[in-house]
């Protein structure tokens, strides 16, 4: 069946599904994960549902978490999500994937009129669709790079910028954007260097440590991280170094020890400074034996966003649409609210890796 023909039928199927569902014996909920070894992010969603029904559920019925893997042949995420939405009845879909896997399922959800909340893409051009069913509880692309064009180049006042970046689809996008936008500021324009994954990568990253760089900005994964601080301190250099969010991806971590970030600035929330933040460290530290990081946060806090909207307003989809298209909640990474677009409004936070976690920035 070719991949116009699946989309069709499921737009034709979905014209019969109705916003109310039959009476269930549960809630259910639908959680989508990279691979069966993404662990934290599937820990944080099930602490959330346990502590839901602890605290009874919603009208006398347990919540349910079916969480799908997306391994496998490309579109296998849309096809998981189909089965999520038509042979589990789920009342909303929530995903710790990345953007190419997170467009293949809100394609889904947009053409069944079920809430998707991405709880780990960052790329810009989910929300562009302006589907009000779209929602993402984590800072997107932009404003990434805003806050770090502000301390870069306006607070710390550092120029001769070098950007290094993963060849990635959501790398490539993260760099995009921050060029964009610090064109649009009328900024000195970074060097901007691309690091495969090949035997000549380290050799790569050596030629990108210039010596008049006034800091550096990764875009990539924690193995891009650890190669890249491996070269730069055999080189010996100490400039300040910065990177996004996606740098502490903990998706698939036992255990959250990024020592070999010491001292790297990054975007991350702030789990360490307020009563929320602390509280919930605890808590899964005791049942799950290590530290939760970004990863699990955010998919903590987006199935509880799900969850609030669920016990206000019942098992209607539309109307849990529209209650989070006005809510406030106060979770563990802050404040969450959604813009017009579905994106979570405010400002990102920047932390300092200080003996292997992620701490408040000293203020400057």
């Amino acid at each position: 069946m070719s991949i116009v023909r699946f989309f069709a039928g499921i737009f034709l199927f979905s014209l019969f599904l109705p916003a109310t569902l039959p009476a269930q014996e549960e809630v259910n909920l639908g959680f989508l994960i990279p691979d069966r070894h993404t662990l934290a992010a599937r820990h944080g969603a099930e602490l959330a549902v346990q502590e839901a029904n602890r605290q009874g559920g919603c009208c006398g019925k347990k919540f349910h978490l079916i969480v799908r893997s997306v391994e496998g042949p490309w579109g296998t995420g849309s096809k998981q999500a189909v089965s999520m939405i038509f042979d589990y009845e789920v009342m909303a879909i929530a995903a710790s994937l990345d953007g190419r896997n997170a467009h293949l399922a809100e394609q889904i959800t947009t053409k069944t009129k079920v809430a998707f909340l991405s709880a780990w893409s960052t790329d810009m051009t989910l929300s562009y669709a302006f589907v009000p069913w779209y929602f993402r509880c984590i800072p997107d692309d932009k404003q990434q790079a805003e806050v770090l064009i502000d301390e870069v180049y306006r607070k710390k006042k550092i120029r001769n910028i070098v950007l290094i970046g993963e060849d990635n689809y959501d790398a490539e996008n993260a760099i995009a954007t921050f060029l964009k936008m610090s064109g649009n500021s009328h900024l000195p324009a970074p060097r901007q260097v691309t690091v495969r994954s090949t035997p000549e990568k380290e050799l790569v990253l050596t030629a990108a440590m210039i010596p008049e760089a006034g800091a550096y900005i990764l875009f990539g994964t924690p193995a891009l991280a650890s190669s890249f601080m491996k070269v730069y301190r055999e080189k010996g250099l100490t400039g300040p170094v910065f990177g996004t969010l996606s740098l502490l991806d903990d998706r698939q971590a036992h255990t959250q020890d990024w020592s070999v970030l010491q001292d790297v600035t990054v975007v991350a929330p702030a789990l360490s400074a307020t009563p929320e933040a602390k509280e919930f460290k605890e808590k899964f530290l005791k049942k799950y034996g290590y530290e939760p990081g970004p990863a699990a946060a955010y998919a903590y806090d987006g199935i509880n966003v799900i969850i609030e909207a669920i016990r206000k307003t019942g098992t209607n989809r539309n109307r849990i649409i529209g209650y989070l298209s006005g809510i406030r909640y106060r979770g563990v990474t802050g404040l969450i609210r959604f813009d017009e677009k579905g994106n979570r409004a405010g400002e990102a936070t920047l932390m300092i890796i200080r003996d292997g976690h992620p701490v408040p920035c000293p203020t400057q």
